[in-house]
């Protein structure tokens, strides 16, 4: 069962996607969510606020969806396969979400937001690293730093998901999801990996 708050972020995303961030108004986001003006100031101080809580919260629901997809039981192809898998798959399903994160969300949010997306983003490292680290450790995984290895993994399937989000693209991004695996594969599995984790393929 939704809360006033949960009711005014729902509100948030569906007023920023439509208007953006500078167009939105409190007053059309209290609307949305049938609010009063003493409800919406009850929970945030701001617009601004709101959309930084919108921001961490959507930002987690991000990273769950990618950490959960891959543990000691996959090895390094499988495991890059389900990463690209789940950041297209996420990007999809949850195309709102996305836009607000990848193309809406702000430069200028504030200290607590910017430290708190740090703290998320150590989270994702983390997350990721218990499966890479022992892969690594057997050299099925080529050496590069984590902020590297992300990059190769989702960066050029975040070139296919922006185009996408923005509408500069109408195709369903998950259309190239075999060829964005097989160019991350030659990036980042050292030759001769075993498909899992323990050397079965």
């Amino acid at each position: 069962m939704s809360t006033a708050r949960d009711d005014l972020l729902a509100a948030g995303l569906a007023v920023f996607d439509r208007d953006g961030f500078d167009g939105a108004t409190v007053a059309e986001i209290r609307s949305r969510a049938r609010a009063s003006n003493g409800s919406f100031f009850h929970f945030f101080t701001s617009k601004k606020e709101l959309a930084g809580t919108l921001f961490l919260e959507i930002l987690q629901a991000y990273h769950a969806a990618i950490i959960t997809s891959v543990d000691d039981a996959h090895g390094a192809s499988e495991g890059v396969a389900r990463l690209i898998h789940a950041h297209l798959d996420w990007v999809v399903t949850s195309r709102r979400e996305a836009r607000f994160l990848f193309e809406i969300s702000r430069s200028e949010w504030g200290e607590e937001v910017r430290d708190a997306q740090r703290t998320e983003n150590s989270r994702l490292t983390e997350g990721i690293e218990r499966w890479r680290a022992p892969l690594l450790a057997r050299g099925e995984l080529l050496p590069m730093s984590p902020m590297l290895f992300f990059s190769q993994i989702i960066g050029p399937a975040q070139i296919f998901c922006r185009a996408y989000l923005s509408g500069r693209h109408t195709s369903d991004p998950r259309e190239q999801v075999q060829t964005l695996i097989a160019c991350a594969i030659r990036a980042v599995v050292a030759p001769g990996a075993p498909e899992r984790a323990g050397g079965t393929s």
